[in-house]
């Protein structure tokens, strides 16, 4: 594309061909007024403020809709009259019926017609007539309300919903004077963006419900940190007031999610701040717990601890994947050298050893492919998962490549997503057969392959892996836990030490020895699901922010095998279904109570930072190994944050994975009978939505999807109440009869009550199910 070359306000400025002129003038740092202009949603013009004159025009013109032509000249209100007359004009017409309640607005202080009405409105209003009214708010969605006597009609709202979030459920309605912003009568505002135009409206039109008349822009300190709700890896801003967190919005961040965050990250941070929190340690008395001082709970642990140091494969410890990278690498080092354990995971491995030597060589810094990767190819697969539901930002940047470049998006999976709205074409397979699929493509172009976890237990992650490596595809992993991959890269699996150094190298061993002064074991160690299934041999069981009994597959039985382990030391943040089995409880701080980083799906590092103090006597994960470890003679353990971090840098910086070939393991073909696919929600009954009843309001109803044909051949029909059986169990929900299922699937969501699909599958996910209707 050539360049061309305007004057704007007397100064020469050189941009590409088609540059909008709005644009231009902000590279030479004129500022422009505007309402309606957005740089991520397409122009409309709607607002008319950004009036500017243009040489040789009859009339001026938009800056937000004009292109830039070569030699054009054009005056802004800087330099124009008439622009400045205009967009005063402007200003006088949209205040007419706009309210003057700024001391009440949530928008007061941060509104940018309070603003520009400052700094290019009248200085008073020829309008003497009543003001229109309407009845206010209006509750478009549990997390929206609307103020239609507010809204200028920029129509940033409705260009958002069907541009970049594919939601066209929020309109505008009526046309002149009743023209106003509106929902559907029998379909109300849904979305799991639904925050974001809350944040881009210009004058409080839209507020949101959980924050309205809580605090001013002026009254609160914010703070740049990170999401941690899922693995994109969003900038977030986390705003205070007086010790309270009060309101997250989205940062920009072009490397990640433009300036868009899910509702989930922006208002599911309720948990935090609950009466439930545990705030000081709990000791298990019968039926009940007591709280105890922290120096008789680190010597409580401390004792078990020496107890069992002896005894074979006594002590184990599960990790959750949301941990900062710095936690996870206090709790991998503390395991291999306080416990003397290679029994340690977060829950990234399953029954496939292929699949883990392929999780190993990412952690090994293995090359895999990122946004970059997303915004450059000509064709983008997604297998193994519903991005919307798993990663939203990774979502919009697929539906992005679609809509602005063409972008070839195919879809591998038992159930279709709303990817197909962007003309994604659909290969329906059972649970397990992505592998087949993929492998059956002829693709031309630069491709990307993303796979989610429930491709992997049984070689069919490893699989994609190995095509992906073949074919030249760019792989990605997007796995649903935040910090997975950070986790990983720390050393939290049985078979991998910090930087992806297989407990079985030598070598890497000795690596990881010169930093520690101490040898890791040599014996590979369990993962998640094996120390849960041997619990019983087990004299401590340390679980540190994981909630196996809630989150596991048959996770009924993980809970009888938390129960059988001999002493159950439980950290974290609520009474989750596992703290409240553990023998003993440790209160560890929330994610915006903390500093650290996180790693996200495609391996970038990003900062978390502390927003509000901790909840009570919280301390980090770290601080609490360390004091244990302390207690255990392991004086030289660090704790500090900058200690860990230079640690697993060093170990990080010093990998060398490049990407082979792993071995496959012959898989049994799965082609009779119905099978269970658990689909993860993003809203879901998980312990981090705890308190966010509005936000869980959005969330879908739990329902048994399933395909026509199927149904007919149980002779179910819509609305009917269905059974579902497995050998872990039956539970009964409304059928929903969708062609979106694969033939021969049965689809339920995960940690979703009363209809929990983890309580039914196996650890592999492949599980047999029974349909009947259920008589009425």
């Amino acid at each position: 594309m050539s360049d061309v070359t305007l004057t704007i306000d007397g100064r020469s400025v050189t941009v590409p061909a088609g540059t909008l002129v709005i644009r231009a003038a902000e590279k030479l740092g004129i500022y422009v007024p505007r309402f309606c202009d957005h740089p991520l949603l397409d122009p409309v013009g709607a607002c008319r403020q950004c009036i500017v004159e243009v040489e040789g025009q009859r009339k001026p013109l938009t800056a937000c809709t004009t292109t830039v032509a070569d030699g054009m000249i054009v005056k802004t209100q800087m330099s124009s009259p008439m622009a400045a007359d205009a967009q005063e004009g402007v200003l006088e017409l949209l205040l007419i019926n706009h309210p003057l309640d700024c001391p009440m607005c949530d928008k007061g202080g941060e509104c940018p017609l309070q603003d520009q009405a400052l700094a290019y409105g009248p200085d008073g209003s020829r309008f003497i007539d009543t003001k229109r009214r309407f009845t206010k708010p209006v509750a478009i969605s549990p997390l929206v309300k609307l103020d239609r006597e507010r809204c200028v009609l920029c129509a940033r709202c409705t260009r958002f919903s069907e541009q970049i979030a594919g939601d066209p459920f929020i309109e505008l309605l009526e046309r002149g004077a009743l023209e106003q912003v509106a929902i559907y009568e029998d379909e109300p505002y849904v979305s799991e963006f639904s925050g974001n135009v809350i944040q881009i409206c210009p004058v409080g039109a839209l507020t949101s419900s959980t924050f309205r008349f809580k605090a001013r822009p002026f009254d609160m300190t914010t703070t740049v940190s990170t999401c941690n709700r899922c693995a994109s890896g969003c900038t977030l801003l986390v705003q205070e007031r007086r010790g309270d967190l009060v309101r997250i919005l989205s940062g920009t961040n072009a490397q990640t999610q433009d300036e868009w965050i899910c509702d989930k990250g922006r208002f599911g941070y309720a948990y935090s701040q609950s009466a439930e929190r545990i705030t000081e340690p709990l000791m298990r008395k019968g039926d009940s717990f007591v709280p105890i001082s922290w120096a008789e709970a680190i010597a409580t642990i401390s004792d078990r601890v020496r107890g069992a140091r002896d005894a074979r494969e006594g002590l184990a410890a599960i990790g959750g994947a949301q941990l900062c990278d710095e936690d996870a690498y206090a709790l991998s080092r503390f395991a291999r050298v306080v416990l003397g354990t290679n029994d340690v995971d977060a829950w990234f491995g399953g029954a496939s050893g292929a699949d883990d030597a392929v999780l190993q060589q990412i952690a090994a810094g293995a090359p895999t492919a990122g946004f970059a990767e997303i915004d450059a190819a000509a064709t983008i697969v997604v297998a193994g998962m519903d991005l919307r539901e798993v990663s939203p930002i990774v979502h919009l940047r697929v539906r992005k490549a679609a809509r602005n470049r063409g972008a070839r998006i195919i879809e591998i999976g038992p159930r279709r997503s709303r990817l197909s709205e962007m003309g994604a074409e659909w290969i329906p397979t059972r649970p397990g057969g992505e592998a087949s699929a993929l492998e059956a493509l002829q693709l031309e172009g630069s491709t990307v392959v993303l796979v989610g976890d429930q491709l992997r237990g049984d070689g069919s992650f490893a699989s994609a892996w190995n095509l992906a490596l073949e074919r030249g595809w760019s792989f990605g992993w997007v796995p649903r836990k935040a910090n997975a991959r950070g986790a990983l890269a720390a050393g939290c699996a049985p078979g991998v030490l910090p930087g992806g150094r297989s407990i079985l190298d030598d070598a890497g061993r000795a690596e990881v020895q010169r930093l520690w002064n101490a040898p890791p074991p040599a014996r590979a160690g369990r993962d998640g699901a094996t120390i849960l299934r041997d619990a019983a041999n087990l004299e401590v069981l340390f679980i540190l922010g994981a909630d196996p009994v809630a989150d596991a597959a048959g996770s009924v039985r993980a809970g009888a095998a938390v129960d059988a382990a001999a002493f159950v030391v439980a950290i974290d943040v609520l009474l989750t279904e596992t703290a409240r089995r553990a023998d003993l409880i440790l209160p560890a701080t929330a994610t915006y109570e903390r500093a650290g980083t996180l790693t996200s799906w495609e391996g970038r590092r990003q900062p978390v930072r502390a927003s509000v103090s901790p909840a009570g006597l919280a301390q980090d994960d770290r601080l609490i190994l360390g004091q244990i470890a302390a207690e255990l003679g392991h004086t030289s353990f660090p704790t500090t944050r900058a200690a860990l971090s230079a640690e697993l840098e060093r170990l990080l910086a010093a990998r060398t994975g490049e990407g082979a070939r792993v071995e496959l393991e012959a898989r049994d073909a799965d082609t009779s009978g119905l099978v269970l696919h658990v689909a993860p929600r993003l809203l879901d009954d998980g312990a981090m939505m705890h308190g966010s009843s509005a936000l869980a309001r959005t969330g879908s109803v739990p329902r048994i999807e399933l395909n026509p044909a199927d149904a007919a051949a149980a002779g179910i029909a819509e609305g009917d109440r269905a059974a579902i059986e497995t050998v872990h169990g039956r539970a009964t929900a409304e059928a929903v009869l969708d062609a979106r299922v694969a033939p021969g699937v049965i689809v339920v969501p995960a940690q979703r009550a009363p209809l929990d699909g983890v309580d039914l599958i196996n650890v592999n996910g492949r599980t047999s199910v029974k349909l009947s209707k259920v008589d009425a």
